[in-house]
């Protein structure tokens, strides 16, 4: 149990990886930054692979952390 697990967990976490840099660049430097936020704050869209993979980031995430606290909690 604890093997697979922890095979999981380095699966999810190239994943992760390789999700994140796939990700387009928003801005660059101080201005961009600031820029960026007024524009997702005032309703900037994301469309097609960018809206997908900030969600697979978000749902990849999020299973790689309950697998990983699965296994402190099973190591301990």
């Amino acid at each position: 149990m604890t093997t697979g697990l922890m095979v999981l967990d380095g699966v999810l976490a190239v994943a992760l990886i390789v999700v994140v840099v796939l990700q387009s660049g928003k801005s660059a430097g101080l201005s961009g930054s600031i820029a960026g936020g007024a524009e997702a704050i005032f309703g900037g869209k994301r469309k097609g692979i960018d809206e997908f993979l900030a969600k697979a980031t978000i749902f990849i995430a999020a299973v790689f952390g309950l697998v990983t606290m699965s296994l402190v909690k099973l190591m301990q």
